[in-house]
């Protein structure tokens, strides 16, 4: 088991007063997409998409740059200037077969994160996921230390993601943060009865959001793995780590918006983990202090 994130010791020199640039890949996903509406007035965003085909819907807030993933040369051009790359860009099917992932998820995501060190950016946020470690059995809650166990192919890529970003946090100069991303779903979706099955993996949009700019804005973290998972009562992914190391506040919580789970009123019949039950200690003797009539003359 390994420290899941380190403090910065030598950092670069932090930019003068001014918005930062960002870099996205990936900017015409969904969870990009949102990001560029949301935080556009927060960053200076360069958005990079595969094709232009979906980006008139990004265009708006900020400059749409068309690359290859595969191209290193075009990566390095890209990332000149910039602040922090948020790397969303992967294939995300849990049921993809090797050829596509090695293409995306492996080799594009080596170039971002060597384009990001030889251009000096001062961070890489990758975009991990759920499934680096949904090879786990279901009634164990993972912490962000724990060995990485996928369930499948896309998820092995995703653990080759979080190396590379431990490797060039440790090993050179370019800081990273990994977000494993559970099911990233409108606060809608978690309201419809036929979505239990995304109880411990629900993270809203407005939550991961709020999550990834904790992670551009940081000064601290040389490198860290957070879960990016919203404030769920039986969540898959323990977000402590998220909370303690950027201030996470999430605001979003499925038991509490999904109906059958609303009429079962958990937040009375089932306690959480960390709330002590009201039981007598077993060493209340030793432990309690001594009442002013039972002390020695």
């Amino acid at each position: 088991m390994s420290d899941s994130f380190t403090i910065r010791t030598e950092c670069r020199p932090k930019p003068e007063p001014r918005r930062r640039k960002v870099l996205v890949t990936g900017a015409a996903g969904k969870i990009g997409a949102y990001f560029a509406e949301h935080s556009h007035d927060r960053y200076e965003l360069t958005q990079l998409v595969h094709s232009r085909e979906k980006a008139s819907k990004i265009e708006q807030y900020g400059p749409v740059k068309e690359a290859d993933l595969a191209d290193l040369d075009a990566l390095k051009e890209l990332c000149a200037g910039q602040d922090t790359v948020l790397h969303l860009a992967a294939k995300a099917s849990p049921s993809q077969t090797w050829g596509p992932l090695l293409e995306s998820n492996i080799v594009g995501t080596y170039n971002v994160f060597v384009a990001a060190e030889a251009a000096e950016c001062r961070r890489v946020v990758f975009a991990s996921s759920i499934h680096a470690i949904s090879g786990y059995t279901l009634d164990r809650q993972v912490q962000a230390d724990d060995p990485v166990s996928p369930g499948d192919l896309y998820g092995v890529t995703k653990c080759f993601g979080e190396a590379m970003a431990r490797f060039m946090a440790t090993q050179h100069t370019l800081s990273a943060i990994c977000v494993r991303i559970g099911a990233f779903q409108p606060l809608e979706r978690a309201r419809e009865k036929e979505a239990l099955p995304l109880m411990d993996a629900f993270v809203s949009h407005r939550d991961l959001n709020d999550l990834l700019n904790l992670c551009i804005d940081d000064e601290r973290l040389q490198f860290a793995i957070v879960h990016g998972l919203s404030n769920n009562r039986f969540n898959r992914m323990n977000i402590a780590e998220a909370k303690d190391l950027l201030g996470y506040e999430p605001r979003d919580d499925f038991t509490e918006e999904n109906p059958l789970l609303k009429e079962l009123d958990l937040s009375e019949e089932v306690r959480p983990h960390s709330e002590k039950q009201g039981r007598p200690s077993g060493i209340r003797e030793e432990i309690e202090p001594l009442s002013e009539d039972s002390s020695e003359d």
